[in-house]
C-alpha cells in the first residue's frame, strides 16, 4: 500500500510539472468588417454628381460581405456633401437618400453601420474651429437614425495637425449633438489627432488629453488606426517585421486598460505577402486575447471603384479579398 502512495504522489507530482501553461482564449470581437469608400471620392469637387465624383457601395456587395460573417460596415461620406454649405444647414435630400438606403439596408440584414465624414476634421478644407457648429451638424446628422441601435457614429476621420484641445473639443461638441438629437442607443467612435494612430496614441497628446470625453450613455469607442509599414501610412504592400502588427498595438492597448476604455482598430491592412499576412494575425490574435477593451476591427477598403488597389477588399476581384478573407473570419 505505501509503494502505491508513492507512486501514485510521484504520478501526481510529474503530471503537475508536465501540464503546460494555459494560454489566454482568443476571443471573437463585437464589430468586425470593412470600410466602405466610395461616397467620400471626389473630394475636390462638390457637390460632385453620383457616378461621376463619387459612389455608393452595393447591396449584392454588401450580401457578399455578410455571407462570409462580416458584421460591421463603415461608410465613409463627406460633410460638404450630406450638409452643403454651413455647418448648422440643413442635409441634402439626394445624398441623405442614398446614404439612408444603405444604412437601412445593412441594417435590416441585423448588421452594424458606422458613418463617418471623411473630412479629417476640415470642411471645405478648412480646419474645423466652430465646435457650437460642429455639434449642430451632427445632432442633424444623428436624427434620422436616432432609432437605430445598429447605427454607430464616427465624430472624423482622422484628425492631423490641429490644436490637441481643439480636437478633444470637436469630438465631445459631436458626443453632445448626437445625444440631443435623441440617439441614446448607439455607440459613438470618436478619433484622435495625428491620423488617430494606434502606434502614436501614448507618445503623442491623445493619451494625455482625449480619456477627458464624456458621454451620458457610456458608450464611447475609441477608434485607433493602424496599418504596418514604415511610416504606418498605409501607402506601401510592405510591412515592417512579420510581428510589427501585435507591436503597434501594445501601447494602446495599455492605455485603454490603464484609462477602463474600450477601443476598435477602424483602419488596418497589409499587403498580400507573406509577412504582411503574419503581422496582420499577430495583431489580431493579440487584439482578441484583449477583448476587454477592444471592440473590433475594420479593413481598409472595400469599394466599386478601387480597380487594382493594393488593399481591395472589394469581392471578388480584390486583391484582399482573395489574399484575407479566409484570416479575416477567424475573429469574427
Amino acid at each position: 500500500m505505501r509503494f502505491i502512495s508513492l507512486l501514485a504522489a510521484a504520478l501526481t507530482a510529474s503530471l503537475a510539472v508536465a501540464a503546460p501553461v494555459k494560454e489566454k482564449r482568443v476571443s471573437k470581437f463585437k464589430f468586425f468588417g470593412v470600410n466602405e469608400s466610395g461616397p467620400e471620392f471626389g473630394e475636390k469637387n462638390f457637390p460632385g454628381t453620383k457616378g461621376k465624383d463619387y459612389v455608393w457601395p452595393t447591396q449584392s456587395t454588401i450580401d457578399q460581405f455578410i455571407s462570409k460573417g462580416f458584421n460591421t460596415f463603415r461608410i465613409n461620406i463627406l460633410m460638404e456633401r450630406i450638409i452643403p454649405n454651413q455647418l448648422t444647414g440643413s442635409l441634402d435630400s439626394a445624398y441623405a437618400k442614398d446614404l439612408s438606403d444603405i444604412v437601412n439596408y445593412i441594417t435590416n440584414k441585423g448588421a452594424y453601420a458606422m458613418i463617418v465624414p471623411h473630412n479629417y476634421g476640415r470642411y471645405y478644407s478648412n480646419i474645423i474651429t466652430d465646435t457650437t457648429g460642429f455639434g449642430k451638424f451632427w445632432q442633424t446628422l444623428a436624427t434620422p437614425y436616432k432609432s437605430n441601435s445598429r447605427v454607430i457614429f464616427d465624430t472624423n476621420n482622422e484628425f492631423h495637425d490641429m490644436d490637441q484641445t481643439l480636437v478633444v473639443n470637436l469630438n465631445q461638441a459631436a458626443i453632445n449633438g448626437i445625444r440631443a438629437a435623441g440617439a441614446t442607443s448607439q455607440y459613438i467612435t470618436v478619433e484622435g489627432n495625428d491620423w488617430t494612430g494606434a502606434w502614436t496614441w501614448t507618445t503623442g497628446k491623445n493619451g494625455a488629453t482625449m480619456g477627458s470625453l464624456t458621454d451620458p450613455q457610456n458608450k464611447i469607442i475609441y477608434q485607433m488606426h493602424q496599418y504596418l509599414d514604415t511610416d504606418g501610412s498605409g501607402t506601401h504592400a510592405e510591412c515592417v517585421s512579420s510581428t510589427i502588427g501585435q507591436e503597434r498595438v501594445k501601447a494602446a492597448t495599455e492605455w485603454l486598460k490603464a484609462n477602463k476604455k474600450l477601443g476598435m482598430i477602424g483602419e488596418f491592412a497589409g499587403g498580400v505577402n507573406s509577412q504582411c499576412q503574419t503581422a496582420v494575425k499577430g495583431m489580431l490574435d493579440y487584439m482578441s486575447k484583449n477583448t476587454d477593451v477592444w471592440t473590433g476591427a475594420l479593413w481598409w477598403a472595400a469599394g466599386p471603384w478601387w480597380a487594382d488597389y493594393m488593399y481591395s477588399m472589394e469581392p471578388t476581384s480584390g486583391a484582399a479579398w482573395n489574399g484575407y478573407v479566409s484570416t479575416l473570419q477567424q475573429y469574427e
